[in-house]
């Protein structure tokens, strides 16, 4: 196997750990809980199969319901997410050089920013509609959207700056 899987599985793995046993316990004020797992869609390479993202983001979000006893909330938004990556990246990105390029705070923050901010809003949005399923209480529904977005960007960022690859390229 390659070095390159065997960092994405243990990603994979360390990730559905840390959301299943302790992030999912943290719920601010009702409100705001962190939702980790995306960090794994945000961390793989620019130029990775689409196919392999949309089945690696199905299975990361069935593996967070089986674990979390949601039906299928998880895999959808996770798995809509990851079919609007690359589209997502295209928007941002707009270099063919970042093909092997694994997004980063420490990379090229700027546009990891604007990846996380976007992947991340999307993603709760997508969570929180299929969760509450009704539009009769937005104002809750788009305060924990935007709460748990917050809570969510400050902690992967967080985790990107302390563990992430310490390499920079250079902005034309």
């Amino acid at each position: 196997m390659k070095a390159g899987v065997i960092k994405e599985i243990f990603l994979f793995l360390v990730l559905v750990v840390l959301q299943v046993f302790l992030l999912d316990r943290i719920n601010i004020f009702g409100v705001a809980t962190p939702i980790l797992y995306i960090y794994f869609l945000l961390k793989l390479t620019l130029g990775r199969n689409r196919f392999y993202v949309i089945i690696t983001g199905f299975l990361l979000g069935l593996i967070i319901d089986i674990f979390m006893n949601t039906p299928g909330m998880n895999a959808a938004a996770t798995t809509i997410i990851a079919a609007f990556r690359e589209p997502i990246i295209k928007l941002i990105y707009t270099r063919d050089a970042y093909d092997e390029l694994t997004p980063g705070i420490n990379t090229d923050s700027k546009s990891f920013i604007r990846l996380s901010i976007s992947v991340v809003l999307f993603h709760q949005t997508l969570l929180f509609i299929i969760e509450s399923f009704t539009l009769f209480n937005i104002q809750l529904t788009l305060l924990r959207i935007v709460a748990s977005s917050i809570l969510t960007l400050l902690i992967i960022f967080a985790v990107d700056a302390l563990f992430g690859k310490k390499s920079v390229i250079s902005e034309f």
